[in-house]
């Protein structure tokens, strides 16, 4: 039987379709659970509540789809999304089925997720229906995007892309770095960051490095728990 034909139990009927659920929000996870649950085709087989217990969990219980939330300790939503789509390659084993959930996502996290394996992408202020929807899409072998998150990748796919050094200078904008403190640590000159400056503002078409350090926050660009400390 191929990977994916249905799975049928003795009785004839298809089995429900396992679930592994991945949050640290106790609550948020109690809830998603809850709503799973009452489907007859739907059964939660393992609940996590950091990403590397995620990964493990998965190499546990081998589920059909996993909802990975984006913003988790240990390991993030990206990196349980990355992890599991190289062992499934590593193992010649069928793609990691997997819906990345958020509260709030930006254009980047939409690519970014899809780009590390992803197949589905929904935000957490999504119905129950849509939530059920989403897997039953995905364990097909199908992709599934929220209409908010298909925008978004939309306005990230006719964007143009920032370079690495340009990226740098954005993440040094968002912990407040001066120009001089940014050339510091990257260890150009001054006038360079400056150069960089120009380039990122003109992409994001922003006048104002506050304009850009926002802007980057909402679509994804840079995440509160990336920046650092000077």
């Amino acid at each position: 039987m191929s990977a994916d034909a249905p799975v049928l139990a003795r009785s004839g009927h298809r089995r429900p379709l396992r679930v592994l659920v991945a949050d640290d929000h106790p609550v948020v996870r109690a809830g998603l659970v809850a709503m799973l649950q009452r489907e007859d085709d739907l059964r939660v087989v393992f609940e996590a509540s950091h990403g590397a217990e995620a990964v493990a969990g998965w190499q546990a219980h081998g589920p059909d789809v996993g909802l990975i939330d984006l913003n988790m300790p240990v390991l993030d939503g990206f990196g349980v999304v990355t992890a599991l789509s190289r062992n499934a390659a590593s193992s010649g084993a069928q793609p990691a089925r997997l819906v990345v959930m958020t509260a709030m996502g930006g254009d980047e996290d939409v690519y970014r997720a899809l780009q590390a394996g992803a197949s589905g992408y929904l935000l957490k202020d999504c119905g129950r229906q849509e939530l059920v929807d989403c897997i039953r899409t995905v364990a097909s072998g199908r992709k599934y995007l929220q209409a908010q998150a298909s925008a978004r990748l939309a306005e990230r796919m006719t964007s143009h892309d920032l370079t690495a050094r340009e990226n740098d200078v954005l993440r040094g904008l968002a912990e407040g770095l001066s120009n001089k403190a940014i050339a510091r640590r990257l260890g150009v000159a001054e006038g360079t960051v400056k150069t960089h400056m120009k380039g990122l503002l003109h992409k994001l078409a922003v006048s104002s490095r506050t304009q850009a350090v926002a802007l980057a926050l909402q679509r994804g660009l840079v995440r509160l728990g990336d920046v650092r400390a000077e």
